[in-house]
């Protein structure tokens, strides 16, 4: 079977394995949310997955999957092998890592059905979920045409800069040939990520003579060349579509209220789901940083040094698109309507980033349940209807990979 052909998803939920495999993932939904609970527990900040990686290889050797390994790079990668040993594979990822740095507390709450606790949803779900499949697939007894790869990749957030599905897929890589990607993030049931919201990321460091704010008034300023970047940033403007955002994260420096900095630099984030529009506003915002380091240096005492401005690229997130009539985004959008929900295509920034600049199918899907408070300490997670979220990427991913009668 090739991508190209689908069997239509109404029909494929009716072969025997895949219906038993469906009952049995609502029949383990209390076990699927006892692992997101388990996992949510266990800290995964950002270059801190290890720990994550250890119970996730268990798991996974536990719900019957083959083939379990830990790359150079801290993915763990797991394998159902496929009946087509010359078909390629469809790769289902979920990232172990969470936003919240090293020593955030993880104690679990409850209030009512509602559970709190950082990264409760994002990603533990996304995990859980992936667990759920393996385990639903091998106890039906189904075997898919292709095989499939489950990869719990590290470095999906922030200054993780997807490092593991970068490595995952890189140069060489045998994954490079993937039939399909999909990544298993957060919850949402409706959305199908198809369109990767791209991204350069630049720590601005701006370096001057310092000195006593007394004594040697009239210097040179880091810190205030580092407002006059932001106020030039602020001023920066591209057309409404495609969308686009500039974003300041994060601004440091000097060492004493009384003391002028020899340092202080800030952070950037430039996104958008257009390249051609990322790198317009990429060179916008290198222009708008050399005009302020400019007015800054005009204005100094004329014996004094000049402001020196350095610029550090901090994470790369290439844009990308599936197209809404590929054969994996057809079959989705199916999966959707099959649990009766309305299918919307929209942009986002996940590990399937990496899979749709490379020209391989990829597509991004929630797991199940509800939730709010992303990236926050308030974080939460409802398990309204969870297992249907587990249910649509079952069928997903079937829909591309096939299954043996």
């Amino acid at each position: 079977m090739s991508v190209s052909t689908l069997e239509p998803v109404p029909r494929l939920a009716l072969v025997p394995p895949v219906a038993q495999a469906r009952a049995l993932i609502q029949h383990m939904d209390a076990r699927t949310l006892e692992d997101q609970r388990t996992i949510a527990c266990i800290a995964a900040p950002p270059f801190g997955e290890s720990a994550r990686a250890a119970w996730m290889r268990g798991a996974l050797q536990d719900a019957g999957a083959s083939a379990i390994e830990e790359d150079r790079e801290g993915n763990v990668t797991a394998r159902l092998e496929g009946s087509d040993d010359d078909a390629a594979p469809v790769i289902i990822a979920a990232h172990l890592d969470s936003v919240f740095p090293d020593g955030t507390a993880l104690h679990l709450r409850e209030e009512g059905r509602r559970l709190l606790l950082p990264g409760i949803a994002d990603n533990a779900r996304g995990l859980a979920a992936m667990l759920a499949l393996v385990r639903a697939m091998r106890q039906a007894g189904l075997q898919p045409r292709r095989t499939l790869v489950f990869a719990a990749t590290v470095g999906e957030e922030g200054v993780g800069d997807l490092r593991g599905v970068k490595y995952l897929l890189c140069d060489g890589s045998p994954l490079r040939d993937a039939a399909a990607f999909i990544a298993l993030d957060g919850t949402e049931v409706r959305r199908i990520v198809t369109r990767s919201v791209g991204s350069r990321r630049y720590r601005v460091v701006l370096r001057g003579p310092g000195g006593h704010s007394w004594a040697d008034r009239g210097t040179v300023n880091p810190a205030h060349a580092v407002g006059a970047v932001i106020v030039e940033l602020g001023r920066v403007r591209l057309a409404p579509a495609p969308a686009w955002s500039l974003n300041i994260g994060r601004i440091g420096g000097g060492t004493s209220v009384n003391a002028i900095p020899e340092e202080a630099w800030l952070e950037l984030d430039l996104r958008s789901d257009d390249a051609a529009s990322l790198a317009t506003l990429e060179l916008r915002a290198m222009q708008a940083i050399d005009k302020a380091v400019a007015l800054v240096n005009a204005d100094r005492r004329r014996t004094g040094a000049a402001i020196r401005a350095e610029t550090l690229a901090i994470g790369v997130r290439p844009a990308g698109a599936t197209p809404a009539d590929a054969p994996l985004v057809q079959a989705a959008r199916a999966a959707t309507r099959y649990i009766g929900r309305r299918p919307e295509l929209v942009a986002s920034s996940t590990d399937a980033n990496v899979p749709m600049a490379l020209g391989i199918p990829a597509i991004a899907i929630g797991a199940g349940g509800e939730s709010g408070g992303m990236h926050t300490l308030h974080e939460w997670y409802e398990n309204e209807r969870g297992s249907e979220g587990i249910v649509r990427a079952l069928l997903t991913l079937l829909a591309v990979a096939g299954v043996s009668r």
